[in-house]
């Protein structure tokens, strides 16, 4: 389990200088000052900051998801106001006890994967813009036979600019890990990368469209992936305003026998605010994915129309759908070009001693590192609640169906159904320590082989015991 450790620090180091030359250009147009951040109108949702709703929002300790409907991040419930820039530094240790995956009512040898790393989280405020970052890494112990010891990155990086109508916003997201993300550590800590709990800052989430799938288990071995945003917004009018976008992605391997994807996506949107809490929009978005030593290329246009609804700390909704055109540099089925549907949805809830999340999609993917594009149905709901004081409880599921475009020369596989499910608890110990414990089975179905060897069969079942411990300082004030 060798890391590409140049290609990630690059990665890193050219992120973070990007985000903060931004942020400098824009420092140094205006005078430094103390004050908070100026509340983000509803608008863009508007970038009105006269709003007298947004002022009760901040008032009331939250400040509203002022991202645009139409743009390629996922809708939240908004984020809780801090009063100080602070950055928090941790350490982190956790084990996954899991069987080698089972087939045919057998059960495979148990090993455990020993996680020692260091969390950080930063949030840097100023006058009209916002950087959060979530980081999480170190080293991998294994007792699972012939596999060697390895390493472990996490990162979840925003930067958020505002200026008169103008609104941008810097995302990415950037995962090394020894197997796949989907349904990777859920309901502990391990899942997430930064400190956790109510110092974690909240980073906006990238959209299930946009990241590098990998909701199919039958891959090889560690992979890194990435996904990039870039999102610029300009307000029309006090109701309306249009998006554009871009990003760059991609699913890498660090061993033979997996598929290698790139993709890049070109975004425009045009949004409407119905009301003090519902939008419409209209966006169009082009994807090109390409595979490494492929000759296949295929080219992905959507034309989606979309309705939102936001209400700060409770609600977060988000539904697309529309025509999706493929285009194929190699022919599939003796076809060039097809033309089906596609769509999503995604939900955050929030209520008094919990919340809830939801997301669906429905449409063409790179292709999870096992084929060369599939058609998908990816649906993932989470949820969590406050039992007293100190402990709580959650809940996680996944379900991921990948369908080939058609028949491929060297795929083992045609159509595989991935699942996750488990639930876990959660509590802090004192002010500086947090304990979580989950139990989760990953169950690959496949209608033929999935791999060779021993004990591999087209259909398999994981069984995973998670227990994580993390520790933090207390937050070092910035300004």
């Amino acid at each position: 389990m060798k890391m590409n450790y140049k290609t990630w620090k690059w990665t890193l180091t050219i992120l973070t200088l990007v985000a903060l030359g931004c942020t400098s250009a824009i420092r140094a147009q205006e005078p430094e000052t103390q004050a908070q951040p100026k509340p983000a109108g509803r608008g863009i949702p508007s970038v009105d900051d006269t709003n007298s709703q947004d002022a009760n929002d901040l008032q009331s300790g939250w400040t509203p998801d002022t991202m645009p409907l139409t743009g390629l991040q996922s809708p939240s419930v908004g984020s809780p106001v801090s009063r100080h820039s602070y950055w928090v530094p941790g350490l982190q240790y956790s084990s996954t006890i899991q069987n080698q995956p089972s087939s045919g009512g057998t059960s495979g040898s148990w090993y455990s994967n020993n996680y020692f790393g260091a969390n950080l989280s930063l949030l840097q405020q100023w006058t009209r813009s916002q950087l959060t970052l979530n980081y999480s890494g170190g080293g991998i112990v294994t007792t699972q036979s012939g596999q060697n010891n390895g390493w472990y990155q996490q990162l979840a990086l925003g930067q958020n600019i505002m200026w008169e109508r103008w609104q941008l916003q810097i995302l990415d997201q950037f995962a090394y890990l020894p197997e796949s993300q989907f349904g990777f550590g859920v309901g502990t800590g391990l899942a997430l990368p930064g400190i956790g709990g109510s110092l974690g800052p909240t980073v906006p989430g990238i959209g299930s469209a946009v990241t590098p799938g990998q909701s199919i288990y039958a891959t090889i071995g560690p992979r890194y992936s990435n996904a990039f945003v870039g999102q610029l917004t300009y307000q029309i009018s006090r109701r309306s305003s249009v998006t554009f976008g871009g990003s760059y992605g991609l699913l890498r391997f660090t061993e033979a026998g997996n598929v290698d994807t790139t993709n890049y996506i070109g975004n425009a949107g045009y949004n409407y605010q119905l009301t003090k809490n519902n939008s419409i929009g209209l966006a169009y978005r082009f994807t090109a994915y390409h595979y490494q030593g492929e000759p296949q290329a295929i080219g992905d246009q959507l034309i989606s129309f979309s309705f939102g609804r936001k209400i700060t700390k409770r609600i977060g909704l988000q539904l697309y759908g529309g025509p999706d055109i493929t285009s194929f540099r190699v022919p599939v089925n003796n076809q060039k070009q097809t033309i089906a549907g596609s769509g999503g949805a995604s939900l955050n809830y929030a209520f008094q001693r919990g919340s809830l999340s939801l997301s669906y999609f429905h449409g063409l993917t790179g292709g999870s590192g096992v084929l060369i594009g599939s058609n998908t149905d990816q649906v993932t709901i989470g949820g969590s609640r406050q039992l007293n004081r100190l402990w709580s409880i959650n809940g996680n599921f996944g379900f991921g169906a990948n369908r080939p475009l058609a028949n491929q020369t060297g795929i083992t596989g045609n159509d595989y159904n991935s699942i996750y499910v488990g639930g876990g608890v959660a509590r802090p110990i004192g002010r500086n320590f947090n304990f979580s414990a989950s139990y989760t089975a990953q169950i690959q179905k496949a209608n033929a082989t999935v791999c060779t060897g021993t004990g591999c069969n087209a259909s398999s079942t994981q069984n995973i015991i998670t227990i994580s411990l993390q520790w933090h300082t207390r937050p070092f004030v910035l300004e």
